[in-house]
């Protein structure tokens, strides 16, 4: 008889899955510092007094409104919070402004995080902030004005025209790129969208035909023709500005055709 042969048992190696833990979200740290605060609008009067007490504030995590009150013997500004006697403090902004001591943690965290009158009545002095917002605009200001200086002659009066209207036919180049660096370095933001805005070389393109007489705009305001002849261009769509309908009428079939020979007389 034929034996029986042993079957080998073969151990399969079990591979543990990591488990990977998931780490919840910090608040963001308390910085211990002195702090200012200075009440909105440039007021400075000699005294002003900042509610106290009669504070609420919507605690997401808990899901209700907390009491607050500023008391100078609690080490907390919530109400429900708080132990033994509750003695209340005045809160009061001498000219417009009120420093309050890093030992003040309680002042502080109350006025910084829960007051509801924070960025209405008064603000923070944060000169980080404030510094990082002044070199986002000095650096606005900064490529307005490079941009302006490289900009030629016929952009740079499609630009001020929009500022100054009809005077721009009236103003020698040097005093066109004055006027222009001084616009680009007062209103960097506006001057760089209207770089970009490509219907501002097709609006000055039309009150130049018009101002050179090869154009006609009728006294309504409402119908292009040529001055030649007076045939009817185009119609000025109700409670449109003309010069602005004339821009997107060049970039039609028909209105190409006109940009064209436009541009022929104009050189």
């Amino acid at each position: 008889m034929a034996k029986k042969q042993k079957t080998q048992e073969v151990e399969v190696p079990v591979v543990e899955t990591p488990v990977v833990k998931t780490q919840k979200p910090t608040k963001p740290k308390w910085e211990i510092k002195d702090r200012v605060y200075n009440l909105k609008s440039n007021k400075k009067p000699l005294s002003y007094m900042l509610r106290s007490s009669d504070l609420y504030w919507f605690d997401k995590e808990k899901g209700y409104e907390r009491e607050l009150k500023y008391c100078q013997n609690q080490k907390t500004p919530f109400v429900d919070e708080m132990k033994g006697d509750q003695r209340l403090e005045h809160i009061i902004f001498r000219n417009g402004s009120l420093f309050v001591e890093k030992e003040k943690t309680t002042l502080q965290k109350l006025l910084s995080l829960y007051h509801p009158n924070k960025d209405k009545v008064y603000t923070e002095l944060e000169p980080e902030k404030e510094a990082a917002s002044e070199i986002e605009i000095l650096e606005l200001e900064a490529d307005a004005i490079l941009m302006a200086r490289d900009l030629d002659i016929d952009m740079a009066e499609a630009i001020m025209r929009v500022e100054k209207g009809s005077e721009v036919s009236k103003m020698s180049s040097k005093e066109l790129k004055r006027d222009l660096l001084v616009f680009a370095r007062n209103n960097p933001g506006l001057f760089l969208d209207l770089l970009e805005d490509d219907n501002v070389m097709l609006r000055n393109f039309g009150i130049r035909a018009t101002e050179l007489g090869l154009l006609k705009l009728s006294s309504d305001q409402r119908t292009f023709s040529w001055a030649s002849n007076n045939r009817k261009l185009m119609n000025v769509p109700f409670d449109e500005h003309p010069y602005t309908a004339l821009a997107a009428w060049f970039k039609t079939d028909e209105g190409m055709e006109i940009y064209q020979t436009l541009e022929k007389r104009l050189k």
